[in-house]
């Protein structure tokens, strides 16, 4: 009897195979069609494709009103690929690096009418993939072996569902700036990227815990960027948790805002030609914030905290929690010094997030 991998399982080998520049295989009902993310597409994978039938372009709406494209299907855009345009042309429009150099990359003629689902799909597991939210697609009626291949509806609510974790291994590890903790790594079952929780102390679980939840920032947290607050976030959280005698960290592994720290290089880079986080974001096709905090709710359940007191400046966060099923009893707020490099972002987070600073 064959082997059949799991859906969870097809799709963490979809996103590998996007990052190395091979297509997928997407059905829905009668309709198949190989699906490529254009930032790894090169110009003999292309000229493959096209070989398979008649190619367009599935972009974010966000991407296609940058591009000043009609937008028909709600949250993307499928625009035709012209007969005498190739790799390079694909890459400028999923890729904003170049739009001020090259604004006008159309006309754009927006396809309209007939099901969408492949490309959502498409789009959905480019970001888990954290590539470019933008992939070719090529309608086929061919039998194509060893290709990964899954269904549209499935894939997408897969994608949109909360994953489970296992914890692998917990060890104690003395913290500088909060004493004695114990950390725990989870392994998501979809293949994704482990999350870590420092226990600080020895905190109850029948009464409110002190707790955080950080999302990754290697330029923050590793290097010392200045550019964010996220490394002195970081460090206050344990200071005040080792200071409180008890508390826990949830570092989550969601770095960009859950885009992935290419594309948030990406992003800075677009900072720096005058856009703000916000517009950077949407210039690269994604939202202004694509994590899932939900991690952080289920992490806290497996931990066996169901009360928090939430170091946070960001009410979504509070809120999330609250919506699945963990109780905050108070916001703590976690207010770090301002530096002439991350005051325009420190505002942008007040203005267009609502962070309360």
């Amino acid at each position: 009897m064959p082997l059949i991998p799991t859906l969870s399982e097809t799709l963490a080998r979809a996103r590998a195979d996007l990052r190395v520049g091979l297509p997928v295989v997407i059905r829905d009902g009668e309709q198949t069609a190989l699906v490529a993310a254009i930032e790894t597409l090169s110009p003999a994978r292309l000229a493959e494709l096209r070989a398979q039938g008649a190619p367009h372009v599935a972009l974010t709406a966000r991407r296609a009103e940058t591009l000043k494209a009609r937008v028909y299907d709600g949250d993307l855009a499928r625009l035709p690929l012209p007969p005498d345009q190739g790799a390079d042309w694909l890459r400028g429009l999923a890729d904003p690096a170049g739009d001020l150099a090259n604004p006008m990359k159309g006309p754009l003629f927006a396809m309209r009418g007939g099901a969408t689902d492949i490309e959502r799909a498409g789009i959905a597991l480019a970001k888990s993939a954290h590539l470019l939210p933008a992939v070719l697609v090529v309608p086929t009626t061919q039998d194509l072996p060893g290709l990964t291949r899954f269904d549209a509806l499935p894939a997408i609510a897969s994608l949109a569902a909360e994953t489970a974790m296992a914890e692998v291994a917990a060890a104690r590890v003395p913290l500088a700036l909060a004493g004695q903790s114990r950390l725990h790594i989870y392994r998501p079952d979809d293949g994704e990227a482990e999350h870590y929780a420092v226990e600080i102390g020895q905190p109850a679980r029948d009464k409110p815990v002190l707790a955080r939840l950080h999302s990754a920032c290697f330029t923050g947290d590793v290097l010392g960027s200045l550019k964010c607050d996220c490394g002195p976030q970081l460090h206050e959280a344990l200071r005040m948790m080792g200071e409180n005698g008890a508390g826990v960290l949830l570092y989550l592994n969601q770095e960009g805002r859950g885009i992935g720290l290419a594309n948030k290089m990406r992003a800075y880079s677009l900072q720096d030609q005058g856009y703000d986080t916000v517009e950077a974001n949407h210039r690269l096709g994604f939202e202004d914030d694509e994590r899932d905090f939900r991690i952080g709710a289920a992490l806290l359940r497996r931990l066996g905290f169901g009360q928090v007191r939430l170091l946070t400046n960001n009410p979504r966060k509070v809120q999330m929690l609250e919506n699945h099923g963990i109780g905050v009893t108070e916001r703590v707020p976690l207010i770090t010094p301002r530096n002439r490099f991350n005051t325009g972002y420190l505002d942008i987070k007040a203005e267009k997030s609502g962070h309360l600073l």
